[in-house]
C-alpha cells in the first residue's frame, strides 16, 4: 500500500506527536547547536506548506517545503515513523514535495542534513533521488555537523 500525501496536520495530536519523535532523534544524533529540524511554532510559517503521510488512517510520516526565493525551495521536516520504514513514505513524501516545488515555479530544491549514522537512510534516499553534494545555502554555515544537498527541478 503507498502512503497518501495531503497537505497540513499540524493541529493533529498524532502528527504533533511524530513530529516531536522527529525533533528528538535529529536533536540526539547532532552536536548542540548544529540540528535544524523545526518545532510546530517553526513550521507555521507563512513560506512553509506542511504535508503529512497517511498508512491506513495513521500519520506515518512528514515533510515540508520552505520557500528560500522564487525559484529555491528547501526540503524541511521529513520524517518517517519507526514502524514504517522501508515502505515507501519517504520516497512518496519526497516525491510529493518535488510536485509541489515545481507546482510553485520552484526550478531547485536544498536541503541541510546531519552526518551522524542515523541520517545514513535519509541521505541515501536523497542520493537516490538525484540530490548532489553542495555548499551551504540560506543562513546555513558549513559544519562537521552537516551536510548539504541539491537538485535541479527539470
Amino acid at each position: 500500500m503507498t502512503a497518501r500525501v495531503t497537505e497540513g496536520g499540524l493541529d493533529d495530536p498524532r502528527v504533533q506527536a511524530l513530529l516531536a519523535v522527529h525533533l528528538r532523534k535529529a536533536r540526539e544524533a547532532t552536536a548542540e547547536g548544529f540540528a535544524f529540524a523545526l518545532d510546530l511554532s517553526g513550521l507555521r510559517v507563512p513560506e512553509i506548506r506542511f504535508f503529512t503521510a497517511w498508512l491506513d488512517g495513521a500519520p506515518v510520516g512528514t515533510g515540508a517545503l520552505k520557500r528560500l526565493a522564487p525559484d529555491h525551495g528547501e526540503v524541511k521536516s521529513m520524517h518517517t515513523a519507526e514502524a514504517a520504514r522501508r515502505r515507501g513514505v519517504g520516497g512518496a513524501m519526497l516525491h510529493h514535495i518535488l510536485a509541489e516545488a515545481r507546482a510553485a515555479g520552484m526550478t531547485r530544491v536544498s536541503l541541510e542534513t546531519g552526518t551522524a549514522p542515523y541520517f545514513a537512510g535519509a541521505v541515501a534516499l536523497y542520493l537516490a533521488h538525484g540530490f548532489t553534494p553542495c555548499g551551504p545555502f540560506g543562513d546555513y554555515a558549513e559544519s562537521a555537523e552537516n551536510r548539504f544537498l541539491t537538485l535541479a527541478l527539470g
